[in-house]
């Protein structure tokens, strides 16, 4: 199957593996500047879809709030099940089938509106959240393979960075074509789809086939060694839950935050991920996996704690932005699990990772919503707990990880087997 794809474009493809191409032309068309183009491409579809989404299920289809928790479940099973990835590494070349993944989402974000029906929005979320759940997964297991670990923590917040620009442009897209051309929801979501399908077509038109150096199991793969990343992993999607769900939640619910202000608020977190991640990854860098992820936890723990008791609009606002100031902060997770990560295990790992991470996206809103119900300060409560059980396990992260020394308390052991 390869041999196929290869076959498109020999010349191209052939002078970058065999190192022919000059300085300049590897600069431009470097792995990093095609993970960041095609990341832009996803954002603009994703923030489209999701910025929309609720002034379109209920002005369009009349949905109340069982039908949008239905819609919440729908959205994350792909994210649950993204082990399956490594499936189709069987079949299909990992950047393939990023381009792949990214076309399902492009479909389903421009398909949104061209169906306003219930059983039509249950299908095309289906494929909008597959397209960009598959595409995380391989997004994240390229950039661990293509990015030295000296260059990982800043690479991966430039491309943090982009994201967040491409957000931007998402919410100027929407400001455009629904204030001043007063376009409709389908057309919207039609054009969105259609900007990332483009984009899409010019990265794959344009960039080579990258080697793989390491020959990626195909198989899934969960090592006690890793034990520590799958800890962090799950931790951070509940600390996200918390984020998107609760706090986001609150600012409507107590502070009574118009569209206007949430959006508000939006723009101003991804105006921040665009001037700061990339300096952040080199942050990252200097300072060290573990004393990154444990600022990280302080500052949640804090953070969760004052959205407990806090009661003026203007601090809870303060409060959201620094929350998701702490985000970009991630990127150490990742790069920690790429310096003890045998090089052969970055794809399936990647693939468990991402579910692993989603456990606490299908169970937790759940529970803190029966919470909430009782007590809201309780839930913030939960999560400085929560953060704090991070902070311990981030303790545990070595000041120089490495194969075979995953955590401290460890013998160094440079050829580690499982």
């Amino acid at each position: 199957m390869n041999t196929s794809i290869y076959v498109t474009r020999p010349k191209f493809d052939d002078c970058y593996e065999k190192n022919t191409m000059n300085t300049e032309q590897k600069n431009k068309y470097s792995p990093v500047t095609m993970l960041i183009l095609l990341t832009v491409a996803m954002q603009l579809s994703h923030q489209t879809w999701h910025t929309l989404i609720n002034n379109f299920v209920v002005s369009q289809i009349g949905f109340t709030g069982r039908e949008i928790g239905i819609v919440g479940s729908i959205r994350e099973i792909p994210g649950f099940l993204a082990f399956g990835a490594i499936l189709l590494v069987l079949f299909i070349r990992e950047q393939v089938l990023a381009y792949l993944a990214l076309l399902l989402l492009a479909a389903g974000t421009a398909a949104t509106g061209l169906f306003p029906t219930t059983t039509g929005f249950y299908i095309t979320t289906l494929l909008m959240s597959l397209g960009f759940h598959y595409f995380e997964t391989m997004n994240q297991s390229l950039s661990l393979q293509w990015l030295k670990k000296e260059e990982a923590a800043h690479g991966l917040g430039r491309i943090v960075a982009a994201g967040s620009f491409a957000s931007l442009a998402a919410y100027g897209l929407i400001y455009i074509t629904w204030s001043v051309f007063k376009l409709d929801y389908w057309q919207v979501y039609l054009i969105a789809g259609s900007l990332t399908a483009a984009l899409l077509a010019f990265v794959a038109l344009r960039f080579p086939l990258f080697p793989q150096h390491v020959e990626q199991h195909k198989k899934l793969i969960m090592r006690k060694r890793y034990w520590l990343f799958y800890a962090l992993t799950f931790m951070g999607g509940a600390r996200r839950q918390i984020f998107i769900v609760f706090a986001a939640f609150m600012m409507v619910e107590k502070f009574g935050y118009s569209v206007a202000a949430i959006t508000t608020l939006f723009l101003i977190n991804h105006l921040f991920n665009m001037l700061f991640a990339p300096k952040i990854g080199k942050l990252i860098r200097y300072l060290g996996e573990r004393t990154a992820l444990s600022l990280e936890y302080i500052g949640l723990m804090l953070i969760f704690t004052c959205y407990a008791f806090v009661e003026n609009a203007m601090l809870a606002a303060i409060l959201y932005v620094a929350d998701h100031a702490f985000f970009a902060m991630a990127i150490a997770i990742k790069t920690y699990f790429q310096k003890i990560a045998d090089p052969k295990d970055i794809a399936p790992t990647a693939g468990v990772a991402f579910s692993i991470n989603h456990i606490a996206a299908v169970t937790l809103p759940v529970l803190f919503g029966f919470i909430w119900l009782k007590s809201p300060a309780a839930v913030f409560l939960t999560g400085a707990a929560m953060a704090a059980l991070s902070l311990g396990l981030a303790r545990l992260v070595p000041r120089h990880p490495q194969q075979g020394y995953e955590h401290i308390g460890m013998a160094v052991r440079p050829n580690a087997a499982e």
